[in-house]
């Protein structure tokens, strides 16, 4: 690990390119936070963050609209769910460690960061573990091409703190809710109890992502004195161009944070753009 404050240990687990040392080092980074080894800020408080994440040279990034078609049918295609999370929680190991550097001036109390550092420790595990399952059905992250839409939310609200929360946790991450338990039940239904217990921890851990970023969105909107529902929904019509694709897991939804009146009125907006999920 590099640097001496969080925002140049956020800086380097971007930097990482080989998927497996990012997920180590951004557990290193959360390690030293925890431990109060690292002060927020570097000594000249400069923040520069890269514009994007360092990449391996597998998988293949692709288009969106490029993408194969995925199925839960043998081996082949568990191994293309477990691939395709896999690159969602490396992008998400990414996402959670840019959010605590790119906004570590903003004001915000340590118990921010503490959550914040404690998500991108979250997927890393995650990554670890789903890399684990795939080695066991003789795969590993980089054997299938992936979609290049990820990192989209982190541009488009790389200037707005609001924007960032309402996007990843309130919108990408939330579909996880949506979809994760349907997976597990065809993952089981395959006769796949370690896959499924594998998805089935990133599913709590995600109903704790959506609920830290409902917290804090809720917290800035009483700092500025605004509606939260109204702020939400005007962020993500303006930031985000994926799908809100229903049916919603309302009750984990609310569980988390998340009322149906917060989110259902976006349920009508289409593009082509990729969620974080699909």
């Amino acid at each position: 690990m590099t640097g001496a404050s969080l925002v140049e240990g956020a800086a380097t687990v971007l930097a990482c390119a080989d998927a497996d040392e990012k997920a180590c080092v951004a557990r290193q980074v959360a390690d030293a936070w925890r431990a109060s080894a690292l002060t927020l800020l570097p000594a000249d408080n400069a923040i520069a963050m890269p514009e994007r994440p360092a990449r391996p040279a597998t998988p293949a990034l692709l288009a969106p609209r490029n993408m194969p078609r995925r199925t839960f049918k043998g081996t082949r295609g568990r191994i293309a769910l477990l691939h395709s999370l896999a690159h969602i929680e490396l992008n998400a190991i990414d996402l959670a460690f840019d959010l605590v550097g790119r906004f570590a001036d903003a004001g915000l109390p340590r118990k921010f960061f503490d959550d914040w550092v404690s998500v991108g420790d979250d997927e890393a595990r995650h990554f670890a573990m789903l890399q684990a399952r795939l080695a066991a059905l003789g795969a590993r992250y980089g054997d299938l091409p992936a979609h290049d839409g990820l990192w989209q939310a982190a541009t488009e609200t790389r200037h707005d703190l609001m924007a960032r929360l309402a996007v990843v946790p309130l919108v990408l991450e939330a579909r996880g809710l949506d979809v994760t338990p349907g997976m597990i039940e065809r993952l089981e239904a395959a006769d796949d109890a370690e896959s499924a217990a594998v998805l089935r921890a990133i599913y709590r851990d995600e109903q704790d992502h959506v609920r830290a970023g409902a917290v804090w969105f809720a917290h800035l909107c009483r700092e500025r004195n605004i509606d939260p529902r109204d702020t939400f929904q005007m962020l993500v019509r303006r930031h985000f161009r994926g799908t809100l694709k229903p049916p919603f897991n309302e009750t984990a939804r609310r569980a988390a944070g998340l009322e149906p009146d917060f989110y259902g009125p976006l349920a009508e907006i289409r593009s082509d753009e990729p969620s974080m999920v699909n």
